[in-house]
């Protein structure tokens, strides 16, 4: 009797690891199978490239994709927009709690998060803090002995705004939400990084691990696959470096998480409420050093989460969709990994070509957000469905809350 599996196995021509991908059900394109057989033919890919069933072509390297390695690192494989990830706390308030508009609850929530970016980020950028709260300063305090040490030796990543994007929101898919679970409590959750420094970091490193490939005469099959090895200088400075920028993601999304609680509880329309022991911090781009089959290893998740059995994680829809809470089953063969959301299905300007404002206002019919002209790349329709996601990571997580948006900020 054959075992049906729950993942595809992709050919990858001569050479290479196997390829084993989440995506029974879900569409895949082969633009970013293209991209994973390149990294498959790395030779320090440890055991298979696992895939996430949110999986999609992405800048340098496939989002979606989990990539263990031994003896070398590869940054494109995290990205830009390192420690990217969610925060997520249930309250006590419930659903017939709220009031019957939702518009100055999410006023409330953006005026208190800067979100968005204006004037190309230069001086009064509504994205950035002018003057940024105490506790922001105090965080950033605990964070400045690791930036002046990673700046000390790489200058260039100093050059730009980093005290002022702590405790902001950012662009694109970063969002904050106010959602219902199946019970009707209502949870506040959001999704960021490391903003600007973040992005400064791994576009440097990317940039310089092309550069020690030039020099060591190493020709990849594509140039943004480019790696530093183990025993380096500059391995050994990404990695202090991609560290340093996850430590402040995370701070960055609990600074905003509590101002937005703060906010929440001065606009006037809710009553008291208190948070509960129900939270979740956690990454979907990053690097961890994790043991995998009997060797110790550096995983790469770039759009993934980690799913070790008992782990916590968010799974977030599009601005229409549900997302979940999740918890992880331990899957040895995803490296411990699940999806970090529904994925792309087609491009921000292809998104914007094909649907129209109507579309995005019925979309997202009954949620209190943006419905104009300059979000229609992130409406649903642009996005994969998340009921399809999670049928194809059965294996890898059991479903814990199933939340629905009703207030939805987008920078």
């Amino acid at each position: 009797m054959q075992v049906q599996r729950a993942y595809e196995v992709l050919s990858n021509g001569a050479g290479g690891v196997p390829i084993k991908a989440w995506t029974v059900g879900v569409p895949f394109e082969d633009e970013a199978k293209q991209q994973l057989r390149a990294i498959a033919a790395l030779p320090f890919i440890h055991k298979w490239v696992s895939v996430m069933p949110d999986v999609h072509r992405g800048t340098g390297a496939t989002v979606g994709s989990v990539v263990a390695t031994a003896g070398a690192v590869i940054p494109a494989a995290v990205g830009v927009d390192i420690g990217c990830g969610m925060i997520a706390v249930r309250t006590t308030l419930r659903a017939e709690q709220l009031p019957d508009s939702l518009s100055r609850v999410r006023a409330a929530i953006e005026r208190a998060v800067p979100h968005g970016r204006t004037n190309n980020g230069r001086p009064g950028d509504r994205g950035a803090w002018a003057n940024s709260p105490a506790s922001h300063l105090e965080a950033w305090a605990r964070l400045k002995p690791g930036y002046d040490a990673i700046v000390s030796k790489h200058p260039r990543i100093g050059r730009g705004v980093s005290l002022e994007h702590l405790g902001t929101l950012g662009t694109g898919n970063h969002f904050i939400e106010l959602c219902l679970d199946e019970a009707d409590h209502v949870w506040l959750m959001l999704h960021s990084g490391s903003r600007g420094v973040g992005n400064r970091i791994g576009s440097y490193f990317i940039e310089l691990a092309k550069e020690d490939m030039r020099r060591f005469f190493i020709h990849l099959p594509e140039a943004d696959l480019a790696y530093l090895p183990e025993g380096t200088e500059h391995f050994a400075d990404y990695l202090q470096a991609v560290s340093w920028a996850q430590e402040y993601a995370a701070i960055n999304r609990e600074l905003m998480l509590c101002s937005a609680v703060e906010a929440l509880r001065g606009c006037g329309e809710l009553p008291s409420f208190e948070l509960t022991d129900a939270a979740v911090n956690c990454h979907h781009n990053y690097v961890s050093r994790e043991h995998h089959y009997g060797k110790n290893v550096l995983v790469t998740r770039k759009g993934a989460v980690r799913a070790r059995e008992g782990d916590l994680g968010i799974i977030p829809g599009s601005m229409g969709a549900r997302s979940y809470i999740v918890r992880g089953k331990g899957n040895a063969e995803s490296f411990h990994s699940c999806s970090h959301g529904a994925g792309r299905v087609m491009s921000r300007t292809e998104a914007k070509r094909r649907f129209s404002l109507e579309d995005h206002v019925k979309a997202t019919a009954g949620i209190e957000c943006r419905k104009d002209e300059d979000v229609i790349d992130e409406t649903p329709g642009a996005y994969k469905s998340i009921d399809a996601v999670m049928a194809a990571q059965a294996e890898l997580v059991d479903i814990v809350h199933t939340l629905r948006q009703v207030v939805c900020v987008k920078g």
